[in-house]
């Protein structure tokens, strides 16, 4: 169509099936309606940056003229008496051609294809330019979610165009003619509907610029004053930006009235294009304990936010990182409201981990102190990362993960420095004594009880410290973490802890006299508890305690089962192995009474599988125990 025959052609039909797309855009594409204006911004501000490019090239492009007060950018001004929205910018505008093309046709990007025609000219060696945001064709029609009659007047900056005059109601066509802008650029009158009177408020469009188009690369004037910053933050140079603009950044991200404990501020360039400052908070935030949080991730396109809450950027385990990432190489969906999952996202994604857990490494090295309080508050969230790569997660992130694990342990767990209560596993490996062989833990959800466990007795007593995992997520740690650094990582729970030769052979005569004589008694044990335990052996975990229970090497633990118990999963109880400490006065008497041939003996034994139930926080039968524990009673007292 030449800029002649404009002025002759008044009205054109929508393409095919035009008016049900519309329908879709203006009432189901878009979640809120405000979203209008953060799409007409979007248009405008790549309508300048493509004229801005354009003139390096070409000198004979028309100049911007904007109001001799005003600096070239976007206006908005509001008129109640005339129910309109204007939204003028002094841009690349529009030849009557492109008028067609990217508004008579739903969903053709004008912006795109000048996007494809930049990325050859990169190619070739040309100037390099930022991508654009905006499908032009989509985000201008979000129009009619607040407007019933659209009116565009646009300029083209290319020499011999003529004004155009573009307006339609958003039915089955629109009007096409000549149009009498005089300034390079592009007018979008909105006629506001009946039902949005709340957008013919200056504050209110303020607001909106504000919360989706604060950093825009253009200024953005709403009536009299800018409504935008001047410039984004994490497009400076960091070296250029203050520790105070950062913790200004942070509480305007998430209201967060405490400082940042620590950020990252990166920028890619090349494949994929990125910058990012991401904040690490001191504590918990208090919004992760609601039922509707969402992550304070926020993701712009060309310094336009597209999305508040982006959890694809970063992987579940790290959902409490706050910040900003702005890249104009993410794809969105036709309503930009949900991110394509591509390999631009894929790479971004792994780049913004590796840079938050190196700066949690970092953190943990040189502010331990600070690493602690955070541990505390978080590292319950961030081991939740060693579990998910199992489940298709990433493994280059567990790898970084398990150097920042800390745990309390039998020797830690007291201590009154706070750095020195918490544990890292390389810390435990360094301090394993002679002939120790594995780093031992033990899991239990249960904090008051795990470090009072009979389990605990024979490391306590061979100086060998034990991890202290008291978390419900430990329990898929030592899942997952088989060994650290080349050590072995092993549960005290677990199997029959056979001693060394050595020791059998340097055994104190009266120990190995006490097993000897244990020995019988746990075989008529096994046998008499057989319908309750899956077997019945003497110790080498206890020194005090007269008997315990541990699981079979290799089946879930009893706090695993607890815990899926408690998270109403069917969980089969498994029988576990009670052992008998051979030394125990209670143990030595039953076995010598066994040994004459006493009979009567079952409640005594039974009371020894009570007692190992009972240390571990779980009894069956606690009538059964009563009554044995009566006819105890009753058999001391008549031997006084």
């Amino acid at each position: 169509m030449s800029e002649a025959e404009t002025a002759q052609t008044a009205s054109h039909e929508f393409q095919a099936d035009v008016r049900q797309i519309l329908e879709l855009v203006t009432h189901s594409l878009y979640s809120d309606r405000e979203i209008f204006l953060r799409e007409l911004v979007s248009n405008a501000s790549d309508a300048l940056d493509r004229a801005r490019f354009e003139k390096l090239s070409d000198d004979a492009l028309r100049d911007a003229e904007p109001p001799a007060d005003l600096p070239a950018g976007i206006r908005i001004t509001v008129s109640e008496a005339d129910r309109t929205i204007v939204i003028e910018d002094d841009g690349i505008g529009l030849t009557a051609e492109e008028a067609a093309d990217h508004l008579g046709t739903i969903a053709k990007s004008g912006t795109r294809a000048f996007r494809e025609a930049l990325e050859a000219q990169k190619d070739a060696g040309g100037h390099p330019a930022d991508g654009f945001i905006g499908r032009f064709g989509v985000g201008f029609y979000s129009a009619f979610m607040v407007a019933d009659r659209v009116v565009v007047d646009s300029l083209s900056a290319r020499p011999g165009a003529a004004p155009i005059r573009w307006e339609s109601d958003g039915g089955s066509g629109y009007t096409l003619e000549a149009g009498d802008r005089a300034a390079r650029g592009t007018t979008i009158t909105l006629h506001v509907r009946d039902d949005a009177d709340d957008f013919l408020d200056e504050e209110r469009l303020r607001g909106i610029v504000r919360k989706h188009s604060d950093f825009v690369p253009w200024p953005v004037f709403v009536g009299e004053g800018r409504a935008n910053q001047d410039q984004a933050l994490w497009r400076r140079d960091p070296a250029d930006v203050s520790d105070d603009e950062y913790k200004a950044l942070y509480r305007h991200l998430t209201g967060d009235w405490q400082e940042p404990l620590a950020w990252v501020h990166t920028r890619a360039e090349g494949g994929v294009s990125y910058d990012a400052i991401l904040f690490i908070p001191k504590s918990r935030p208090w919004t992760m304990d609601r039922l509707d949080f969402e992550v304070q991730l926020k993701l712009y396109q060309k310094r336009v936010k597209v999305l508040d809450h982006a959890t694809q950027l970063l992987p579940r385990h790290l959902r409490w990182v706050a910040g900003v990432v702005d890249s104009p190489d993410v794809e969105l969906n036709m309503s930009r409201e949900m991110l394509q999952t591509t390999p631009a996202l894929t790479a971004i994604k792994k780049n913004l981990t590796k840079k938050v857990l190196d700066r949690l490494k970092d953190l943990s090295v040189e502010q331990a102190e600070d690493y602690v309080q955070f541990w505390t508050q978080l590292g319950h969230i961030l081991k939740e990362g060693i579990a998910e790569a199992a489940m298709g997660g990433s493994e280059k992130d567990k790898k970084r993960i398990v150097p920042l694990l800390r745990f309390t342990t039998t020797k830690s767990r007291q201590s009154a420095d706070v750095v020195d209560r918490w544990r890292s596993l390389a810390q435990v490996k360094a301090d394993m004594v002679e002939g120790q062989d594995a780093i031992w833990y033990l899991a239990d959800v249960d904090k008051d009880r795990i470090a009072k466990s009979p389990l605990l007795e024979a490391f306590k007593k061979k100086d060998q410290e034990v991890l202290l995992m008291d978390d419900p997520v430990d329990e898929w740690v030592a899942m997952h973490v088989p060994e650290f650094d080349e050590v072995p990582l092993k549960s005290v729970a677990h199997g029959d802890l056979d001693e060394e030769e050595e020791q059998r052979e340097e055994e104190d005569p009266i120990a190995k006299a006490a097993k000897d004589q244990a020995r019988p008694l746990v075989g008529w044990m096994e046998a008499l508890l057989g319908e309750d335990v899956a077997g019945v052996r003497v110790s080498n975990r206890l020194v005090d305690s007269p008997s315990v229970l541990v699981s079979e090497e290799g089946a879930m633990s009893a706090n695993m089962e607890r815990i899926l118990q408690a998270a109403n999963q069917d969980v089969p109880t498994r029988k576990r192995v009670l052992e008998v400490n051979p030394e125990h006065p209670m143990v030595k008497t039953l076995a010598r009474l066994h040994e004459d041939g006493k009979t009567g003996l079952e409640p005594f034994a039974r009371l020894l599988l009570d007692h190992a139930a009972i240390s571990e926080g779980k009894l069956d039968d606690p009538e059964g125990f009563a009554t044995r524990l009566q006819a105890l009673m009753e058999k001391a007292a008549s031997a006084m």
